[in-house]
């Protein structure tokens, strides 16, 4: 069984993935908003698979819903 994965998972992901194909740690100045973009995309897309996901035997979804305010 997957263990559920947090919004915060996801962010972290995506901040390690845009980090490791651009080759910066922190970008720029000028760079910054192409770089939050891109960090913003890959979340989203993995909130959109992981969402879209059916795994077998598994009563709910992988992600777990936001904490609310």
């Amino acid at each position: 069984m997957a263990p559920e994965v947090s919004d915060e998972d996801i962010r972290a992901a995506a901040l390690q993935y845009v980090r490791k194909v651009s080759g910066f740690r922190e970008p720029a100045a000028h760079n910054r908003a192409a770089f939050e973009r891109a960090v913003e995309a890959v979340a989203e897309a993995t909130r959109e698979l992981l969402d879209d996901l059916e795994v077998r035997g598994r009563g709910g979804p992988l992600r777990r819903p936001p904490a609310r305010s």
